[in-house]
């Protein structure tokens, strides 16, 4: 380890206050470990090399992008440690044949982002705005109005069988549905494991009642879901993102919600981020929006921080990483976690 190893927080995960959006970071336990550290300053959309100079280590607690040529103009850089599971925006191949490391954190993602999707789907399954609206605005008189179609005896079609699609198909068979997957990097052993079935994409969204997005976004996975998957799923059906926006062609959702050819959407992630203030999508009568911030319990956050603060430790101190992304394994990849 160098006697000055020396880390770079991204300013992104900080409010206006200077603290921090995910509580207690852990970044003491790179001070015990010998390490020093300082706050980048704030940086859009990419991380560039004079940023980056300075550093042999970075924490990225948002969505900033890295190039291979700016790793390579930054030859002190080593890793870059992301806060989460995503890496879409990193050239991962790119930057690791200029020698830095990228590792993120899907265990600790796993299960609170599996609860995040499973708590969208039982929030449109049981019509909880318009239940909840209805309580608050007096309208006792309304009960019954707003009845949904339950869970039991239906189809949930998970997209994209990683560790989030596992954690969820398990989470959701006991409620007594059918589990459908779909992923091209999956094979049979690995649905039935879960008590999923493995389909193709077009059958999956024709026979579900719920289709649910787990998939990390990558070139072959964006608008994943696009007109014609709209137009395969059942007017009865509702569509969960929990992946990424760009999973979604959402002009193309917005129409089909307009027209009645699926019964309503829950969204967690939207493309853009935040979305632009005349989007209809966050205020239409039939869709949950939440900031891309359900998982964030307590449990999630402590368990992010700490594996992406021992992540940067095991790399200051000569150990490979647990979770070291593998650039040669990334292009068979479409799921997340």
């Amino acid at each position: 380890m160098r006697d000055t190893y020396h880390v770079g927080v991204t300013a992104d995960g900080f409010l206006p206050d200077g603290s921090s959006r995910f509580g207690d970071l852990g970044l003491d336990r790179l001070t015990a470990a010998g390490l020093t550290w300082e706050y980048l300053p704030s940086v859009e959309h990419q991380l560039t090399p004079d940023v980056l100079a300075p550093y042999d280590a970075v924490l990225s607690l948002g969505h900033l992008g890295l190039t291979r040529d700016a790793a390579a103009a930054a030859p002190r850089l080593r890793h870059l440690a992301r806060y989460g599971a995503g890496y879409d925006g990193i050239d991962v191949p790119g930057v690791a044949a200029e020698g830095v490391v990228v590792t993120n954190t899907p265990t600790a993602v796993r299960r609170p982002l599996a609860l995040a999707a499973l708590t969208l789907l039982l929030a449109l399954a049981h019509r909880l705005p318009e239940n909840h609206q209805a309580a608050a605005e007096g309208r006792w008189g309304d009960r019954g109005l707003y009845r949904g179609p339950g869970v039991a005896g239906r189809t949930v079609g998970i997209v994209g069988l990683g560790g989030v699609g596992c954690e969820l198909a398990e989470l959701v068979r006991p409620l007594g549905v059918r589990v459908l997957a779909a992923d091209p990097g999956a094979d049979t052993a690995r649905a039935e494991s879960v008590g999923a079935q493995l389909v193709p994409l077009d059958r999956l969204a024709a026979e579900s009642d719920y289709v649910v997005l787990t998939a990390a976004l990558t070139p072959s996975s964006y608008h994943l879901v696009d007109a014609g998957l709209l137009a395969a799923m059942r007017p009865t059906s509702y569509l969960v993102n929990v992946g990424r926006g760009g999973l979604v062609d959402h002009d193309a959702l917005r129409s089909a919600l307009l027209a009645g050819r699926i019964a309503g959407a829950g969204l967690d992630v939207l493309e853009p981020e935040p979305p632009a203030p005349d989007d209809p999508l966050p205020t239409h009568p039939d869709v949950i929006v939440t900031p891309h911030a359900l998982c964030w319990t307590q449990d999630f956050t402590d368990a992010v921080a700490t594996s992406a603060v021992e992540a940067i430790i095991d790399v200051a101190q000569g150990r490979r990483p647990v979770h070291a992304l593998d650039p040669s394994a990334l292009h068979h990849e479409r799921h997340a976690g």
